[in-house]
């Protein structure tokens, strides 16, 4: 039996055949990847008011056959013009009058007016006179035959003339309806049915809103949910369904994609039973309550809210064009110095009000997207790609040469006067022009050098780089190992969270994630700047951290024995009170580094072991960087379809709305758990609040209003990344 101990083994069978290590596990099979087809990206196009109807009460919506869009204000009626929604003056004697009512036959607009109604269709035919402030709504049969209404009182006109009508419902008249030649009449106590024959109540029942219909049945939205009823018999064909995004239902109508259903929180589309896409916020819609929408044949809806118009459209687009979006939006208006930069709307949501600002961790975001650049370049040998890798490269080389602290990175740089993020971390630099950002945490670290090794390995092609990228990274880790594996600061000090050394690690218990996670950056890092340099310092002392202090057996601690653990407090912070979602994001970009720079084949397979015990807990989450890392090491079930349904559904809005989804009756609420997961279903990103991958993707509620925006690097990392792997094709 060998006896051997595990480190000095793994000393002893340790290899330089770094290049065919890095081959170990990147090729998926033909199995594994997903083929980029294409699919419907759902976008808002939200339509800009003309100053008339600034202010203006927004009552009702009508397509036509040419899918022009109508709406019925309290200003008269406007019309969609391009980009605009404005006053409708293109029939002149219409211009200025005020509708009461507007509505459709055979894809034909009708108005109502005080004392006559009428169409422009049909050569301008249609037209009756009737009794002056009478009749406040109407419906138009295709045989020409009226159903007008008033608050109480209904008639026909048929043939220039006037039949009044009697429902024995005495209740308000609220909404009328044509459908397979009779009109439907939604009032207070229920719901009229009118044909040549008889006006009779079909149905009874209180806080009716809306019908809609599809064939011999009709679905009825009320204020607590919607049902649906035979035509035939009136019996339910479907119960009363709540379990939804919004119960209160203000409108719905049948479309090509499923039924369309305006609420006073938003509107969602049902595609199946149980299964909806909602559209919420000022992501999508000016305002939540929905007044009215109509479908197009295609899909696509015009949404009118109490605010403005959306028309919500379904795209036909594929992952790689959705890419170059995202390319071309980050190039036009995200680059700071070389860093990927958030903006600062001083409008929400209007990117013309932006402005690019610091963040407390520029080095981290950007060095996602160099590795994106990276990634996109080995893919498609594009130049533009690489130089744009190298162009953020040279602001993260800044963050060490803007300061006079040997290897230390600043989190970021600006010049003197426009800092804009925690104002009491910033030092101004040497040359009096520049001011830079201290407190740099192991963030900043673990993410450059995953940016490093994505640089190193598929971007440094001559060896002048190589040389370049191994100079400034032996400068960050000697600075760690001079300062016996702490970052430390301007003040002489260890910042919060760069801290490495065993006398911090091993002070946590296994229960506690920060144990195993420091444990494995710094063992990365070591592994990094041994392959970039040759040095036998580096793997010495990552051996040591082995052999005498645990680091491999911190590493390899189960996951699952992470839980609530009280009574660890490190400078006012709770170390176990939480399950830390940055801590996901640092350790999986960590494992990147760790598993394709490891010392030998032994210690990889450790590795791997170690990635899919976190992997398992994290799959629920559907992520595409952490699904495409563990799918990296040449694991077989990395759900690679469920990281491609993440990017296909992130939005293209990367405006921080505000959204809300705790309301929502369609979703499992979970009593409050370690994880924060509130919700047993995880929601499509482009339904929850725009977020970076450290973030909680089972938050419910979040956002700030519309006055921040993300770049894109978020979707651009896991897509190239995907590519480079193979993982899409």
């Amino acid at each position: 039996m060998n006896t051997e101990p595990f480190c000095a083994r793994a000393r002893r069978v340790w290899t330089t055949a770094v290049t065919g290590l890095l081959l170990w596990g990147v090729i998926a099979s033909a199995e594994a990847a997903v083929t980029d087809a294409p699919f419907q990206q759902s976008v808002a196009v939200k339509y800009r008011l003309a100053p008339e109807l600034q202010g203006a009460q927004f009552r009702k919506l009508v397509v036509d056959n040419d899918g022009i869009a109508y709406v019925l204000s309290d200003r008269g009626v406007a019309r969609v013009f391009g980009d605009t929604l404005a006053p409708d003056r293109t029939h002149r004697p219409l211009a200025g009058k005020l509708p009461r009512d507007i509505t459709l036959s055979l894809g034909e607009v009708f108005y109502l007016f005080e004392d006559h109604w009428l169409s422009n269709a049909r050569a301008g035919e249609p037209y009756g006179r009737l009794p002056a402030g009478v009749y406040s709504r109407f419906a138009v049969a295709p045989d020409g035959t009226v159903l007008l209404a008033g608050t109480t009182n209904l008639a026909l006109y048929r043939g220039g003339q006037i039949q009044p009508l009697v429902l024995p419902i005495r209740n308000p008249v609220e909404r009328l309806y044509f459908h397979n030649d009779a009109f439907y009449v939604v009032t207070g106590g229920g719901l009229g049915r009118i044909t040549p024959q008889a006006a009779t109540i079909f149905h009874r029942a209180r806080d009716i809103n809306a019908l809609a219909f599809r064939g011999n049945e009709v679905q009825v939205g009320a204020a607590n949910g919607i049902y649906a009823l035979d035509l035939t018999t009136g019996a339910a064909t479907v119960p009363l369904q709540t379990n939804l995004p919004c119960a209160e239902v203000n409108c719905l109508v049948n479309a090509t994609n499923g039924l369309w259903v305006g609420t006073a929180r938003g509107a969602f589309l049902q595609v199946a039973q149980g299964r909806f896409r909602y559209f919420a916020s000022r992501r999508w819609l000016e305002d939540d309550f929905v007044v009215d929408l109509q479908p197009l044949p295609n899909g696509d809806c015009f949404v009118l809210t109490r605010f403005g118009l959306t028309k919500i459209e379904f795209r036909w687009m594929t992952l790689a064009q959705k890419a170059a979006y995202y390319d071309e939006k980050i190039r036009n208006r995200h680059i700071r110095y070389g860093f990927c930069s958030e903006l600062k709307l001083s409008r929400p949501g209007d990117p013309t009000s932006a402005e690019m600002i610091d963040t407390d961790n520029d080095g981290t975001w950007s060095s996602y997207y160099m590795a994106s650049q990276a990634f996109r370049y080995a893919v498609t040998g594009d130049e533009r790609a690489r130089a744009n890798a190298w162009e953020t490269f040279a602001a993260i080389e800044r963050t060490q040469t803007i300061n006079q602290r040997d290897g230390y990175p600043a989190r970021t740089f600006e010049r003197l006067g426009f800092k804009f993020s925690d104002p009491e971390r910033w030092h101004p630099a040497p040359d009096g022009v520049w001011e830079w950002k201290s407190h740099t945490s192991s963030d900043e670290i673990t993410c450059q050098t995953f940016g490093y090794a994505v640089m190193w390995e598929v971007c440094a092609v001559t060896p002048a780089e190589k040389q370049r990228l191994a100079t400034l990274y032996e400068r960050i880790i000697g600075h760690i190992l001079r300062n016996n594996l702490y970052l430390v600061d301007v003040d002489g000090q260890p910042t919060l969270w760069g801290r490495w050394n065993p006398e911090y690690v091993n002070w946590y218990p296994p229960t506690i994630v920060d144990r195993r996670l420091n444990s494995a950056e710094i063992v990365a890092f070591l592994q990094f700047a041994y392959r970039t340099t040759g040095k036998e310092t580096y793997r010495q002392r990552a051996f040591e951290l082995f052999e005498q202090h645990g680091y491999l057996q911190n590493i390899t601690n189960s996951m699952a024995n992470i839980r609530y653990t009280p009574g660890y407090e490190f400078k006012g912070n709770n170390m176990g009170d939480e399950w830390n979602h940055s801590d996901d994001e640092l350790a999986f970009f960590n494992y990147w580094t760790l598993y394709r720079f490891a010392f030998n084949d032994q210690l990889r397979r450790m590795y791997v072991q170690a990635i899919r015990d976190h992997w398992q807990i994290e799959r629920v989450e559907r992520n595409p960087c952490w699904n495409f890392i563990y799918g990296m090491t040449g694991a077989v079930n990395f759900e690679p379809e469920a990281a491609v349904w993440t990017l296909q559904r992130f939005p293209l809005d990367l405006v921080n709305w505000t959204i809300q989804n705790s309301h929502r009756r369609d979703i499992v609420r979970l009593p409050a758990n370690f994880r924060d997961q509130q919700s047993e279903q995880l929601l499509p990103p482009d339904e929850r609040r725009i977020m970076r991958w450290n973030g909680n993707p089972f938050v419910l509620d979040g956002g700030d209003g519309g006055v921040t925006e993300l770049a894109g690097d978020e979707f651009l990392l896991p897509y190239w990344m995907g590519r480079y792997l193979k993982f899409i094709r």
